[in-house]
């Protein structure tokens, strides 16, 4: 079959489940295929062999029973880097992206001292890193499984970063930092979205907390003061209609200076603020 014909015949097939239908269909050739985007473009007419169509055919029934094409592929693009991904962490999505622009915005110091909790794929750490390469980043996951998945992109991308095993502050001892990141748990586990899209197929735990979703966001507050050091910044990603709780977690926890930034979407996505004291 053409690569063109498989690409129209995939897209109608995928239109009634998914938004992005062609992109979907595309992404998935292409992970097969093992070529750069042109290629589908440049090769319209190249013949697909029959193994590789049966092959798609499967992916492409997995895709219209809903599984993410992130696990599909197995790979996830965030702040430009292929990121390998998996069932037992969050799939990195665009919206935290607004979260590193905001945290590279910040006037750390040179060297500074930074940790993400929650980490997963190591998403946040590895875009910091990225960026700041001279910056000391660590990252925290309670799973083995993601703190290996962490691991294994920190090395593919030739950025190290230092990821341990263990539930949020734990196992970082009397450690402190210029700067706490957190994507944590924060949607309501009533909240009916739960069993619809992606999400069904990602882990509860990454996903929900108690307290309405606010229950981790709090502790994190009320935690990371004794691991920040004097005018540090805590920064946690949130659901768009949490955005006046959070400011009020972080005035009640002691924070100075707290404010919520928007996401692509104009949404409220993540607050941040500053221990009191000076550098």
């Amino acid at each position: 079959m053409r690569l063109d014909h498989w690409l129209a015949q995939a897209t109608e097939q995928l239109a009634p489940h998914s938004e992005s239908a062609r992109l979907d269909a595309e992404l998935l050739l292409l992970s097969r295929l093992g070529k750069p985007r042109s290629f589908l473009f440049t090769w319209p007419e190249h013949e697909l062999p029959g193994p590789l169509v049966a092959n798609l055919a499967g992916l492409l029934a997995r895709r219209i029973a809903g599984e993410p094409v992130a696990h599909l592929t197995g790979q996830r693009e965030f702040w430009s880097l292929p990121l390998k991904v998996n069932a037992t962490t969050l799939i990195p999505r665009p919206d935290t992206e607004a979260l590193v622009e905001a945290a590279l915005a910040l006037r750390l110091p040179e060297q500074a001292d930074v940790v993400d909790l929650g980490t997963g794929t190591g998403a946040i750490a590895l875009a910091l890193k990225s960026e700041q390469p001279q910056w000391r980043v660590s990252g925290v996951d309670r799973i083995a499984d993601a703190v290996a998945l962490a691991r294994s992109n920190s090395e593919a991308l030739e950025l190290p970063i230092t990821v341990h095993e263990g539930s949020w502050f734990v196992p970082l001892g009397g450690q402190q930092f210029d700067l706490i990141v957190s994507n944590p748990p924060y949607i309501d586990p009533q909240d009916p979205h739960l069993s619809q899209g992606d999400v069904r197929f990602e882990p509860l735990s990454a996903l929900t907390a108690d307290e309405h979703g606010l229950a981790d966001i709090r502790y994190l507050a009320a935690e990371s003061r004794h691991y920040l050091k004097p005018g540090g910044v805590l920064m946690v990603e949130h659901g768009w209609d949490q955005g006046e709780a959070v400011r009020g977690i972080f005035t009640e926890a002691g924070f100075e200076r707290v404010e919520t930034g928007r996401d692509l979407g104009n949404r409220e996505r993540y607050t941040l603020g500053f221990l009191s004291g000076k550098r």
